[in-house]
């Protein structure tokens, strides 16, 4: 067996498309538009992983998505917990739970999917302004 990719509904395929790919740093892999069911499906990677990849869905005809939350989350390793969400807070996505301890944040994407993130190897040393930030909203 083998891991292929996550699914997530998108309500907006250019707001998706902003925060996971110009925020979050996904690359676009492939795009598939399926006319007769109007949908365009695409599948996004980290740089150098096409191997983990989140397949998201838009259908052309507007929806309302809800449960976010219970699809649960996806998660990403970095190299710097602190430097990604900075450029996250930069790009104006809200950091829903902060690395305070050096090790683990969480961000939301347009449609409420949960993003967890990873620090690479070790916790950092934690810092401020992260260490006494307190959480935002539900993560």
């Amino acid at each position: 067996m083998k891991y292929l990719h996550t699914m997530v509904r998108v309500s907006s395929l250019e707001e998706s498309l902003d925060f996971y790919c110009n925020k979050l740093g996904l690359e676009e892999l492939r795009r598939v538009e399926v006319a007769p069911g109007r949908y365009t499906l695409v599948f996004l990677a980290a740089p150098g992983h096409p191997e983990a990849q989140i397949e998201l869905t838009w259908n052309w005809d507007p929806e309302v998505l809800r449960g976010g939350r219970n699809f649960g989350h996806v998660a990403y390793q970095v190299d710097d917990i602190y430097t990604t969400c900075q450029r996250l807070v930069d790009a104006g996505v809200t950091i829903l739970r902060p690395p305070r301890d050096g090790h683990m944040a969480f961000v939301r994407s347009p449609d409420g999917i949960s993003v967890e993130l990873l620090q690479a190897g070790a916790p950092l040393p934690a810092r401020e302004p992260w260490r006494s930030m307190p959480s935002t909203g539900e993560w």
